[in-house]
């Protein structure tokens, strides 16, 4: 699966100017959002290939909005990696359990982030049978 374009949620400026930096500088296309309210509706209409969603942000929260793209049958293909400062095991577990394909802990590692999508982009799609190499 081909990531492209990536949809940045999160409430504070500084966080989603410095995630856009790293991945515009490694040729993503990148939109932003200060909220999770009505994001739904944003990846609907924009169809992003990733969504880099924050956790603490005023109104709906990243596990609601993650759960609601997992439960979602025209949306539950979409992943989402969680960017958050929440670092407990417990959160990375309980994000994990809401749909996320991964959890990285704010300062987010330039490097980490990178290879997550790399993952992503390598694994297989929804459905589709995973390669097998001879």
């Amino acid at each position: 699966m081909a990531i492209n374009k990536i949809l940045i949620v999160d409430d504070s400026p500084t966080e989603r100017l410095y995630l856009t930096d790293i991945l515009v500088k490694h040729g993503y296309t990148v939109s932003t959002a200060d909220s999770a309210d009505g994001v739904i509706e944003r990846i609907r209409a924009e169809r992003p290939e990733l969504v880099l969603m924050d956790v603490v942000m005023p109104g709906t929260n990243g596990f609601q909005v993650t759960r609601a793209i997992a439960k979602d049958p025209e949306l539950a293909g979409m992943p989402v990696i969680i960017c958050s400062s929440k670092n407990q095991e417990t959160d990375r577990i309980w994000g994990m359990r809401q749909g996320a394909k991964d959890y990285l802990v704010k300062p987010v590692d330039p490097g980490q982030l990178l290879a997550s999508i790399a993952a992503l982009a390598s694994a297989p799609a929804a459905g589709q049978p995973a390669r097998v190499s001879a």
